[in-house]
This record gives C-alpha cells, sequence and structure tokens, in this order.
C-alpha cells in the first residue's frame, strides 16, 4: 500500500506502508530480555483460578496469562512528562496523534571528563539535516547485542542536558533514541535531561512531548527521513510498552 503526503518542507513523498522497519526491542520473559535500572525481568505466567489453569501445555483450554513487566526496564517504551511530575500525566492522555515525520541521525558518544560517554549537543547539530517533529538517534557502534543488553550497574551512554535543551527549542515532539535513559543512571535524581526536554515544572504537561527510550534502529536503516508511526498500549500511567515503526520516503 502506497500513500502520499507533504512534508514539513511543502515537498511530498510516498511511503510504502508493506515495507516498515520496526525500532522495538521485544519484551521477551526471563533473563534474554533487555534489562536496565535493576528492574527484574518480565514473567509471563498462567493465570490460575480454581480449576482453571490458563495454559493449553498444563491442560487448560486456552492460554491466559498475566504479564509481569517494568516499561522503564524490560525492553522498548515511550514515557511522558508524568515519569517526573508528582501530578499524574498519563502516556494514554499525552500521545494523541500516532504519525509524524522523523528524521534518523547516527552519533558516536563521546568520553566526558569523568570517563562517562555522552551525546553533546554540538553532535546533534551535525547531524540533523532535515526538520521534523521526531528525532531518531542511533548511538555508535551499533549492534545487535542492543537487543539484549543488561545495563544495570554499568554506568550506560546518557544525554547531555544542553542537548535535550537543544533539542526542545528545535520544536521536536518526540525523542527517540537507542539508550536506557536520556540521563545518567545514577544523577542523585537530577534528571536534567528528562526535564530539559520537558521544560518542567514551567510546562507541567511537558508540552505533549514523549520521550522513547531503549529502540533499535537497525544497520539497513540508513540516516534520513521517514513517516513515523508511534505505538503503545492505551495505559493511564506515565509509560507505555511500545513499538516506534518507521516507513521509507521515497
Amino acid at each position: 500500500m502506497l500513500i502520499q503526503l507533504q512534508l514539513p518542507n511543502g515537498q511530498h513523498a510516498r511511503a510504502n506502508l508493506t515495507k516498515p522497519h520496526d525500532l522495538s526491542i521485544t519484551t521477551i520473559p526471563g533473563e534474554k530480555c533487555v534489562n536496565a535500572f535493576h528492574i527484574a525481568p518480565p514473567r509471563f505466567e498462567p493465570l490460575a483460578v480454581g480449576s482453571f489453569i490458563g495454559s493449553v501445555a498444563q491442560g487448560g483450554a486456552c492460554n491466559c496469562e498475566n504479564l509481569h513487566i517494568n516499561a522503564h526496564g524490560n525492553g522498548t517504551h515511550t514515557e511522558c512528562v508524568g515519569h517526573i511530575s508528582e501530578k499524574r500525566v498519563t502516556i494514554n492522555s499525552v500521545l494523541k496523534v500516532f504519525h509524524c515525520i522523523a528524521e534518523v541521525v547516527s552519533v558516536t558518544p563521546q568520553p566526558a571528563p569523568d570517563n562517562d560517554h555522552v551525546i553533546y549537543k554540538e553532535q546533534l547539530i551535525q547531524a540533523v539535516k532535515h526538520k521534523t517533529d521526531a528525532l531518531i538517534i542511533r548511538t555508535l557502534p551499533n549492534t545487535p547485542a542492543k537487543l539484549h543488553a543488561h545495563y544495570s550497574g554499568t554506568n550506560p551512554v546518557y544525554m547531555h542536558h544542553e542537548a535535550a535543551l537543544w533539542i526542545r527549542q528545535q520544536g521536536y515532539t518526540h525523542l527517540l533514541l537507542d539508550l536506557p535513559s536520556v540521563d545518567r543512571e545514577e544523577d542523585g535524581g537530577a534528571l536534567l535531561a528528562h526535564h530539559a526536554f520537558w521544560n518542567f515544572p514551567a510546562e507541567a504537561d511537558g508540552g505533549k512531548r514523549t520521550i522513547t527510550e531503549l529502540i533499535y534502529v537497525p544497520e539497513n536503516v540508513a540516516d534520513g527521513m521517514y513517516l513515523l508511526n508511534m505505538q503503545i498500549a492505551s495505559l493511564e500511567t506515565d509509560a507505555s510498552p511500545a513499538k516506534p515503526v518507521i516507513y521509507e520516503l521515497t
């Protein structure tokens, strides 16, 4: 199926909806699932009520599983300002438009004076080539190991808060990246990049902006502009498991 759309610069492009690139990391039960922030691995367990067991393999009439997951550490997730706000703001109330134009950029995190590795504003200024609604950041090197990485306690790459501020100032609504968090794993609760991107607390609703973390951009996806489809579950909480899908533009 081909669709035609108008880009922010006024030009027209086509997207083939039969050829998606899925940027999500699959959430699977057990230790092989991607993990961050010392969050327990997901558990998928058959429902047991009286004599009923929700497992055909165990003699039940159908499969019916209870899912025990935490969106923030068990896979790709999209979050809203409710992640850092005392006021209850939910991702289901914030994300109402599910398609936009996005740009994929690749950056190599740079060493910081404290031996951390960080994405800096200057790198994004050089990498970004187009005006879009969403920015998708792929960090280099990029390997399939990201699909099962255990980040807890490793002080993974993060984004400098001035880079997050620059992204907001450029007018982006959605920020997607292949890191467990835009912020340092342990920063004393400062969460500077989250605050900068959402302009919190000045904008209590975060300006309806979202952050999607723990994506994976395959190697066969080139840098450039795409049609982005943001998919979440209809959950009234600060973050939801997510399935961002992009389509090449011609």
